[in-house]
């Protein structure tokens, strides 16, 4: 029963199934079935399409070709290249892409391997999402040599820039991460929380089974540990009613970061989009933050300065 759920949380499905609704929002009787049968995981598609001027490109990942967005604006102060979640697409991030473009960025929008458009149906949650992040990075550094690079990520798009730059060389100006979760392990463990049920033995099974299927340790999967060898500047942003990622873990992780960073809570926002409901505080805490990275000396990659801050939602 773990090896099957392992595999259809981590394998996407050709057919235009309905996707599996989020586990609190499960009923009694749905939740037994997700339990026998795995979820519904069609690969994520999106019919929208940006309402700013773009070229679509195609870039070369080690998990294959990538599709991607790229929007520029005059005298741009920098590029933003932004990476989604899990069960998600380039699209979904629109709204965020055409703000930071109205701050004065040029955007870049990737579809992660096994996402929207791009090749695949297979997704690590993170692992190597990894790859496609340093490809999209190294991307915008031979076409905008020079420029500061803002690596802003959602959930497994955050994921996966913290081990980008932790295991893979990434090297970024400042990083912008919403709702990271702390471990493989701990979001298994949270997802049948959210359920109501008990997370043992199951949890570090399926943990196991999906790092094996694979190809990867997935008990390595871990943000906590990942931000303790990063030193880019960082604003770590979360939602105070989130259940799929705990305030434990986003402690955490905000306490192993290295380098300078910022810390903004959202009271009464869950595991979604913090604009949504904080509208002025997060296009303020964004632009702060951004304004103050993109005109640091570039120096081997990242911004010097030592100040550490933390702001919560009031």
């Amino acid at each position: 029963m773990a090896f099957f759920h392992a595999w259809r949380f981590t394998h996407f499905s050709p057919a235009a199934t309905v996707r599996t609704s989020n586990p609190e929002r499960l009923a009694g009787w749905r939740k037994l079935g997700v339990l026998l049968t795995g979820v519904s995981n069609p690969k994520p598609h999106s019919l929208a399409l940006p309402d700013f001027p773009y070229t679509n490109h195609f870039l070369s990942s080690p998990n294959g070709r990538l599709e991607a967005w790229y929007s520029t604006v005059p005298n741009a102060q920098g590029t933003v290249a932004l990476f989604h979640g899990y069960t998600s697409n380039k699209a979904a991030l629109l709204p965020e892409a055409a703000y930071f473009r109205s701050l004065g960025f040029n955007v870049l929008l990737t579809d992660f391997a096994g996402n929207g458009g791009s090749a695949g149906y297979t997704c690590t949650v993170g692992y190597r999402e990894a790859e496609d992040v340093r490809t999209a990075f190294n991307w915008v550094r031979r076409n905008q040599p020079g420029q500061p690079v803002i690596l802003y990520g959602v959930s497994m798009g955050a994921e996966a820039i913290l081990r980008a730059e932790s295991e893979l060389g990434v090297s970024a100006q400042a990083n912008i991460l919403e709702c990271p979760y702390g471990s493989m392990l701990q979001t298994a463990r949270n997802r049948f929380a959210a359920m109501h049920l008990p997370d043992f033995p199951m949890a570090q099974l399926l943990v196991f089974w999906g790092g094996v299927q694979n190809g990867f340790w997935a008990f390595d999967l871990d943000a906590t540990q990942f931000a303790s060898h990063i030193t880019t500047p960082t604003l770590l942003m979360w939602g105070e009613a989130d259940p799929r990622v705990t305030r434990e873990e986003t402690d955490a992780i905000f306490q192993n970061l290295r380098g300078p960073k910022q810390r903004q809570d959202f009271a009464g926002s869950g595991h979604e989009p913090y604009w949504k409901r904080h509208k002025a505080r997060w296009e303020w805490k964004v632009m702060e933050f951004a304004d103050k990275y993109s005109h640091q000396t570039i120096a081997n990659g990242t911004a010097a300065t030592n100040s550490t801050l933390v702001h919560h939602q009031l």
